[in-house]
């Protein structure tokens, strides 16, 4: 995109900000979140660069603004490219795709796009939960240590922010995004 207006002077924008910026396409936007979590949802027009590859990856010149679900992953992306020292003026998107969503303004979704990955944690946790439950009633107390195994898993990812079911769902083949 072209560069026709700088960023603002801040770290942060807001949705509506966001639009006017590409509205005037002063800004790439840069998703930074999965690809499966992409195709559930995101900016028309936005490149897909994972966190885990930024900092390495390619990145167009001009003016970015950074984005992901809720803004958590999208701000450590932009310390890492402000620690790089990245020429360009980079952003990044005050809530995620939750603010673009809640101001009314349109995702894209991919067709046949995989469950977004947050539901698909959701769903197989408590379906653990269910599984250890259930054995532990009916083959051996032992069981209960599923339930409390993916209890901790949990309890681990909201302090940490690393949720190893969702990285282990991310590489399943349901969730290979093909271009």
């Amino acid at each position: 995109m072209t560069t026709t207006q700088p960023l603002p002077h801040r770290s942060r924008v807001s949705a509506h900000d966001l639009t006017d910026q590409l509205t005037s396409h002063a800004v790439t936007v840069v998703d930074v979140r999965e690809p499966v979590e992409f195709a559930s949802g995101h900016i028309e027009g936005s490149l897909n660069i994972p966190l885990g590859r930024l900092a390495r990856a390619d990145l167009p010149s001009g003016p970015l603004v950074l984005v992901c679900h809720s803004g958590n992953r999208s701000s450590r992306g932009l310390r890492i490219l402000q620690q790089q020292g990245h020429p360009h003026p980079v952003a990044d998107l005050e809530g995620g795709v939750l603010s673009w969503e809640q101001a009314g303004l349109p995702l894209r979704r991919l067709r046949k796009a995989p469950l977004p990955l947050m539901r698909q944690v959701q769903i197989a946790a408590g379906s653990l939960v269910l599984l250890g439950l259930i054995l532990s009633q009916v083959a051996a107390p032992a069981w209960i240590l599923l339930t409390w195994f993916v209890g901790a898993g949990l309890v681990f990812a909201g302090i940490s922010g690393f949720c190893g079911m969702a990285q282990l769902l991310a590489a399943m083949p349901w969730n290979r995004i093909s271009p």
